[in-house]
């Protein structure tokens, strides 16, 4: 079985909008949505917050504590969507510091004071957990900081908490359900509560939705920030591979790895994007992004950056629903009518031997988790995947409950990554996805992007050569919201973000969410 990882969290790309893996279908008709409180800063922009906070009106404590109640009144209790893994309990106090600041005329940047939600593997040093939702790393601590979390306290972030995810980034069992960790239990779609919220960055995605942060970040190797941005109608990025740090961020493949925003509107990844990008020298990877990574990206939100832009459409990625083609055929006039050169069919490349990605990420799996738990030193919970593997085994009424650890069995019985079969394999996906596919379609044709429905196969050319892939709000299918991804060559978030802008201006999709109990199938 050629297994992806961003097969769990659904078949295909039309299916994708109907609910995720591990969902069933109900006859009844959704009844009303649940009663949630009213929340001062619903839907809040990062420049609304800076706004009231630069006006006196509100300070970053008072914001600080009003996301925290609300995370305690709609994620802990109401809804109970299940989204924040762990709360920060120095939040309130970093809050404070950053006013301080403020009053002294400190400021570090548009994030300062905006509260901020990361996802469980992505490594903080202070008194948080980094577990990547297993309960074999729960009380586990870094010696410091993730090149994310450091960036973003050096932004003036306050990073709330920790978000829930599928454990191990859903890279243990082909039979997962995305959103569910053993130390998380399952975070639920606020669209329709008895729908799946994707994965892997599943409460990333359900917590920005409901207005439980301002911003959030997740990371993907092959669809996780798409898959959740897209069932959650936000406006996700998964960055070129080498834009954003990894450093101090569990892995699973040093080749398709990435952190990258997950917002509400496009502005606000621009804002949170220039915020984490850029060099880290405990990343190699990212010496490729010197010249290339900015600290501003809002200089790209061009209302009119539709205009001229040639994209091509992969017709191969459609037809998974009649319901999503149409709207999404409606979407491509749209795209006409505001000056877009649609080229359509525009088919991606079929290479003869293209490798496979799935053989690849179990050899990077066990390297590079190997390192990372070596890393953490002599008093980490448990030290390899071998031990993973033994400590899920002995608690298998906590871990495995619904579902077994295939791939970490099969990873772990993978050689070292001199082995001829992952190299060969690995150059074999590399040119596949890269010369063969993305840069060979973008050059004959001279496209600026690529556009598809989000999720499913469509993700997995951008994630098999570790090349942007923006995810935009596109519509609704009995009222749960699915995307459309615009991705592109390496390092060409600035075209991304120009043209995703110009379409969300365009169709102002986005709508909050309404906590219903279940989809309305009557729609």
């Amino acid at each position: 079985m050629n297994l992806k990882r961003r097969g769990f969290f659904g078949a295909a790309a039309g299916l994708a909008a109907l609910g995720c893996a591990g969902t069933q279908e109900k006859e009844a008709a959704a009844e009303k949505e649940a009663a949630v409180k009213p929340f001062e800063f619903d839907e809040a922009t990062i420049g609304e917050l800076r706004a009231a906070m630069q006006s006196g009106r509100c300070t970053a404590r008072y914001i600080t504590g009003k996301y925290l109640t609300r995370i305690e009144e709609i994620d802990r209790q109401g809804p109970k969507i299940n989204s924040v893994i762990e709360l920060n309990p120095e939040a309130e106090q970093i809050a404070e510091a950053l006013d301080a600041e403020r009053k002294a005329g400190r400021l570090r940047g548009p994030l300062h004071g905006v509260p901020v939600l990361i996802k469980d593997n992505i490594g903080t040093a202070d008194k948080m957990s980094t577990s990547a939702g297993s309960l074999a790393l729960d009380g586990s601590t870094p010696a410091q900081d993730s090149g994310v979390a450091a960036k973003l306290r050096q932004a003036g972030a306050v990073i709330l908490g920790k978000t829930n995810l599928s454990e191990w980034a859903n890279f243990r069992s082909s039979q997962s359900t995305s959103g569910w960790s053993g130390r998380g239990g399952l975070t639920l779609n606020p669209y329709a509560l008895d729908r799946n919220a994707c994965g892997s960055s599943s409460g990333s995605g359900a917590a920005a939705a409901a207005s439980l942060c301002a911003v959030a970040v997740g990371t993907e190797t092959d669809g996780s920030i798409i898959g959740p941005s897209s069932v959650n109608c936000l406006v996700g990025l998964k960055p070129t591979v080498g834009l954003v740090s990894r450093s101090g961020i569990i892995p699973i493949s040093h080749t398709q790895d990435t952190a990258g925003p997950m917002t509400r509107t496009v502005a606000d990844l621009a804002l949170l994007l220039g915020a984490i990008a850029g060099p880290d020298p405990r990343d190699p990877a990212t010496s490729g992004s010197q010249g290339k990574a900015l600290t501003d990206y809002t200089q790209f939100l061009d209302p009119g950056g539709l205009k001229g832009a040639r994209i091509g459409v992969p017709r191969k990625f459609c037809g998974f629903s009649d319901a999503l083609d149409k709207i999404f055929n409606g979407l491509l006039e749209e795209m006409k009518r505001q000056g877009a050169e649609i080229i359509d069919p525009a088919e991606m490349p079929e290479g003869k031997d293209g490798g496979s990605e799935y053989l690849g990420m179990l050899y990077e799996f066990k390297a590079d988790l190997n390192l990372y738990l070596e890393a953490l030193g002599p008093g980490a919970p448990v030290h390899s995947i071998k031990e993973i593997i033994e400590f899920n085994e002995s608690h298998r009424e906590l871990e495995m409950p619904y579902f077994g650890q295939d791939i970490m069995v099969k990873a772990e019985a993978k050689g070292p990554l001199t082995t001829p079969e992952y190299l060969e394999n690995r150059e074999k996906v590399l040119r596949g996805a890269r010369e063969q596919g993305i840069d060979k379609l973008m050059d004959e044709l001279k496209l600026d992007a690529i556009l598809a429905p989000s999720g499913g196969p469509p993700s997995s050319p951008a994630a098999a050569a570790g090349y942007p892939n923006l995810n935009v709000p596109a519509g609704f299918i009995f009222g749960l919201p699915f995307g459309i991804s615009f991705f592109g060559r390496a390092w060409s978030e600035p075209v991304l973000i120009r043209i995703a802008y110009a379409f969300e201006q365009a169709t102002k999709v986005r709508k909050p969410p309404r906590f219903l109990p279940t989809a309305d199938l009557s729609v």
